[in-house]
């Protein structure tokens, strides 16, 4: 997936502060800008988008399109005389190319757990204020009966020792979904154990429509997504409309197989609120 000059100025644009006619950006990057709440799309008849979130975007080209700064590679696209060192320095490749400089996912864990890495025996137990980087993904073994846990939210993922209350029920090893270039790592290695996998993300449109697109249908039957026992009068005393009313269904509610997850949706419809999943940090 690349971002094509017309379409990297577009989102230019929105980084000045521009609102935008939704007609003048279409595709596939605009459409997952959109699901991750990074880019507001208003509007019924005649919709238009805005940047709500610039860090957010800033992020996703950095870590999925190896742009480092938006307005030197429009200048660099318009450049023909530009240098080799100058790509290097904003696209971090000097042929273009979309190789990543590290494959592999983060991993965390409250309790030790036993694993292979390259036939080694390895602990998973990450001090305090540091996590496991898993390179050689390929040969990384765990036992069966821990059950992955995918985060969506960074700082869930820092404090997963406040949230130890929530998953007692499981044996788990949390595993990062940012950066999100690392998440197809992470899916060709789930695919390749029996573990069961078990998304813990964000309450709300977007938060389901994660799961469903990046993780339900890569892995099936072995994927739900974590509801808290309480998350009916969370998403009522504590839910945030805003977030309701700024995301859009990315996904058709008729295909989810889930009940757990139906119910969710539908309280998430009559509450008409979202909740971030930072709200069961301890």
């Amino acid at each position: 997936m690349a971002l094509s000059p017309k379409l990297a100025r577009t989102l230019l644009r929105l980084v000045e502060g521009e609102i935008i006619p939704a007609s003048s950006a279409k595709g596939k990057i605009i459409d997952i800008l959109i699901s991750e709440n990074i880019i507001y799309q208003k509007g019924k008849h005649r919709k238009t988008l805005e940047l709500i979130n610039a860090e957010g975007l800033h992020l996703y080209l950095a870590n999925q399109l190896q742009i480092n700064d938006l307005g030197e590679y429009v200048s660099l696209l318009e450049n023909e005389g530009a240098s080799r060192a100058e790509y290097v320095r904003v696209t971090a490749d000097s042929k273009g190319s979309k190789e990543r400089a590290f494959k592999g996912f983060l991993v965390n864990s409250y309790d030790p757990i036993e694993a292979k890495l390259n036939n080694q025996l390895i602990k998973i137990e990450p001090s305090l204020g540091s996590f496991i980087f898993i390179y050689d993904y390929e040969t990384f073994k765990i036992p069966e009966d821990i059950t992955l846990v995918g985060v969506e939210n960074t700082r869930n993922f820092i404090h997963i020792e406040e949230q130890r209350y929530l998953f007692g029920n499981v044996n788990p090893m949390f595993v990062s979904r940012y950066p999100q270039n690392q998440s197809k790592d992470f899916i060709k290695w789930m695919k390749s154990i029996p573990n069961e996998y078990l998304h813990f993300g964000d309450f709300d449109l977007a938060g389901i429509g994660i799961y469903l697109n990046e993780y339900k249908r890569h892995l099936s039957a072995r994927s739900r997504f974590f509801i808290p026992d309480n998350i009916r009068s969370a998403i009522r005393n504590h839910g945030n409309r805003d977030r309701y009313d700024h995301q859009k269904m990315n996904f058709k509610s008729e295909q989810i197989e889930e009940p757990d997850l139906l119910k969710l949706l539908e309280i998430i419809k009559f509450e008409k609120k979202g909740l971030d999943q930072e709200y069961f940090i301890d």
